[in-house]
């Protein structure tokens, strides 16, 4: 999973390079996204989620071209993230759409997430693949895991 030093090493570094891809994302979206990170996180405690699990944060890529998104996923493997198979999706008017989520594990903390949304959007912008936002699921702070389903999910568990 990825950390934050790793965040700070590989993706957020003020070279040349990095410098390009913070100028290419749109800021309005990039602070949509913040302003989602802590409705989300606001959400999730209001529900009563348990504030000191540690969270799978699921970030969101899709494209029209599977090439672009296999480079996508390799890069964000590259950086640390755990990365799902490409799976088509059909959206409006029939259009299919390959998505993946990239996984990083993380505690509710809206400074970490922001740094990934950013480094992932970062990545999106400059493969030219859509970033879609990102969301995890509730954890019950009074549940006892034991034995976890194939995708790591409890029963009951709901998405934000």
């Amino acid at each position: 999973m990825v950390s934050l030093a790793a965040l700070w090493e590989n993706g957020l570094e003020t070279s040349d390079n990095e410098k390009r891809g913070v100028d290419m994302v749109d800021k309005a979206e990039l602070e949509a996204q913040y302003e989602e990170t802590r409705l989300i996180i606001e959400e999730l405690l209001e529900d009563g989620s348990d504030p000191d699990a540690l969270y799978a944060i699921e970030h969101h890529f899709s494209a029209d071209n599977f090439e672009l998104l296999e480079k996508a996923a390799v890069e964000a493997f590259k950086l640390g993230y755990e990365v799902t198979d490409a799976e088509e999706l059909e959206v409006e008017n029939g259009v299919t759409l390959m998505c993946c989520d990239v996984i990083s594990e993380s505690a509710l903390n809206a400074e970490l997430i922001d740094a990934q949304v950013e480094q992932l959007m970062k990545l999106a912008e400059k493969l030219g693949i859509n970033y879609d936002g990102w969301g995890t699921y509730f954890e019950d702070p009074d549940a006892e895991y034991d034995d976890e389903d194939e995708d790591g999910e409890e029963g009951g568990e709901r998405f934000h």
